[in-house]
């Protein structure tokens, strides 16, 4: 059977009933246990407004990135390089630029980062690619048919960093410089 719904008590009948609780709470130990519960209910928790994960901007967010990119210019000056228009320049200006560009770049590499073959094998020579290859490590281009084992040349051998030594980027430095303005005095 149904409920009827009911309307709030009155005044007077919220008074009733209090001042009943009241006389047999004094009176009944046992009915004074059974109120309590109902009159103390456990604290609901205050609910804490999520933590919001702080959105750094993309120059904090890329400033490994970015140390990396100032640590080949200040070696190799290989923004400078990239930046440059090469059509007014021969090409015996450009490969000589290329050799400075060239050492001081594989020098940056070689003071952050050891660097290994990702495949052992010789460039040219003909590998298989077994099922369920790595894709990070292998990327299989040309005609693409049928399922693995692949058999292919090796036309680029891929790099691994075996161990990494860049510096760490402190909140006072702006990781957006990658090159201050130089003037001479």
């Amino acid at each position: 059977m149904e409920q009827p719904i009911q309307s709030e008590p009155s005044f007077w009948q919220r008074l009733g009933t209090g001042l009943t609780c009241f006389s047999r709470a004094l009176g009944s130990p046992a009915f004074c246990r059974q109120v309590i519960p109902l009159l103390n209910p456990a604290p609901v928790p205050a609910k804490l407004p999520e933590a919001k994960p702080v959105e750094l901007p993309p120059e904090r967010r890329h400033a490994s990135g970015l140390a990396v990119l100032a640590l080949l210019q200040r070696e190799g000056r290989l923004i400078d390089f990239l930046q440059e228009d090469m059509a007014a320049y021969s090409d015996a200006e450009i490969g000589g630029a290329a050799r400075v560009v060239h050492a001081g770049c594989r020098k940056v590499l070689a003071d952050q980062l050891t660097l290994e073959p990702v495949l052992k094998e010789a460039e040219g020579a003909t590998i298989k690619v077994p099922a369920g290859f790595d894709a990070q490590r292998i990327r299989l281009t040309g005609n693409l048919a049928g399922q693995p084992p692949f058999s292919g040349t090796l036309k680029h051998h891929g790099w691994l960093a075996t161990s990494v030594r860049l510096p760490t980027v402190t909140e006072t430095l702006d990781p957006r410089v990658l090159a201050p303005a130089e003037v001479e005095l």
